[in-house]
């Protein structure tokens, strides 16, 4: 309507010039008189001013009676319960157990080293061999004493048991003989340790020491051994999570560098607080049937600390907080034919978070219809005109 009107007045305004041009204007042209053209130039500006006031007036009662003009657009979406599931995001290290820098229990000669870098070996296999010293001499000549101890032991005992002898003769006997079994029980001991062996099956992953070369007992780097089956995250969770971050929850592992991401779960909870950085520890599995995941690589964690099966989420941006510290959001009630609707302001409850939404724990009905673009610039009341696309 705004429109036609101006064009109307236009056309007038057009047409008089017109007009005046082949009635007036061209003869005062004609005359070459300057002050009779000056003369006429301001007639048709005061004529121009005229009408632009008359169209100013005109704008201004439509902008009154047309309530088209005053109408808010926006664009709005429908409140859906689903599924909310929200998650820890931490960073944890690979590690294992079965990852063991192998050292001597005896000190000598390292004289034979039977394994090399990337063999498989199995839990008590030999993998090198310690100088005993003589050891093996030494143990020789205590059986040979041992077994003399125990021929004489037996036909004292025989004796004892007929009473012939004296018991003291009998102890005596039975004293010696259990003398040399414990005495080579101990000297065995020592011998054992001069063979090192696997203390769990795995790869030999670096020979450290070559053979030929003087080892000290629990000093000496002999090779490291690992196992890739048992291996396991840990990470340090924040005091907070204590009771939500726990055992059997759900977690979602990713390794960047290795392009990989898998799910598992928590295997492990600490029940001890740090008290110097107020966390506890986890331990997440981590399946490697692959073998691709290795010992301290870096892993992205998302754990599952909450779920809601019914949550209303929406955007963050569309909140906003009045002087009280309530937050708020607009919905569209009362709609029409024409999508035209009432703005209504409605405090919230609000939850988790998650990205760019955030869980909606009370206030907002399943399918209300909230104002996404456009919520900063309404009024609570005021009737506005939805414009989905």
């Amino acid at each position: 309507m705004k429109h036609i009107i101006t064009l109307s007045f236009l056309a007038i305004l057009l047409a008089s010039c017109n007009g005046d041009k082949k009635n007036t204007v061209e003869k005062v042209l004609e005359k070459n008189n300057l002050k009779e053209i000056r003369t006429k130039r301001a007639e048709l500006v005061t004529a121009q001013d005229a009408i632009h006031s008359k169209i100013k007036l005109l704008d201004d009662r439509i902008k009154t009676l047309d309530s088209t003009q005053n109408t808010p657009l926006i664009t709005t979406f429908e409140a859906k319960e689903e599924v909310f599931n929200h998650v820890l995001e931490l960073q944890g290290n690979v590690t294992t157990k079965n990852l063991l820098i192998i050292t001597p229990e005896y000190n000598g000669i390292l004289t034979n080293v039977y394994v090399k870098e990337g063999q498989r070996v199995s839990k008590g296999q030999v993998l090198a061999k310690i100088d005993d010293g003589g050891l093996s001499q030494q143990l020789a000549q205590y059986k040979i004493q041992s077994n003399l101890a125990k021929t004489t032991f037996e036909r004292q005992k025989r004796l004892w048991n007929q009473k012939i002898g004296s018991e003291i003769q009998f102890l005596q006997a039975q004293s010696s003989y259990l003398s040399q079994q414990e005495a080579i029980n101990q000297i065995q001991q020592q011998l054992n340790k001069t063979t090192v062996r696997a203390p769990f099956s795995g790869t030999i992953d670096d020979v450290i020491t070559e053979k030929g070369s003087v080892v000290g007992a629990g000093q000496t780097p002999l090779m490291q051994i690992v196992n890739l089956d048992n291996m396991y995250i840990e990470t340090d969770v924040p005091e907070s999570y204590v009771s939500s971050v726990i055992k059997g929850k759900n977690v979602n592992v990713e390794f960047a560098v290795l392009g990989k991401t898998i799910d598992t779960k928590i295997r492990q909870a600490g029940d001890v607080i740090n008290p110097a950085n107020r966390t506890f520890k986890v331990e997440i599995d981590v399946p490697n049937k692959d073998k691709s995941i290795k010992p301290n690589l870096t892993a992205r964690l998302k754990i599952n600390d909450y779920t809601n099966d019914k949550a209303i989420l929406v955007p963050q941006s569309i909140i906003s907080e009045n002087a009280e510290g309530e937050q708020y959001v607009y919905i569209v009630s009362d709609k029409k034919e024409n999508n035209e609707g009432v703005v209504n302001k409605v405090i919230i409850k609000t939850g988790k978070t998650q990205g760019d939404v955030i869980e909606v724990l009370d206030g907002i009905p399943n399918g209300a219809e909230l104002i996404l673009e456009g919520a900063r610039s309404v009024k609570d009341g005021q009737t506005v005109k939805v414009i989905n696309y």
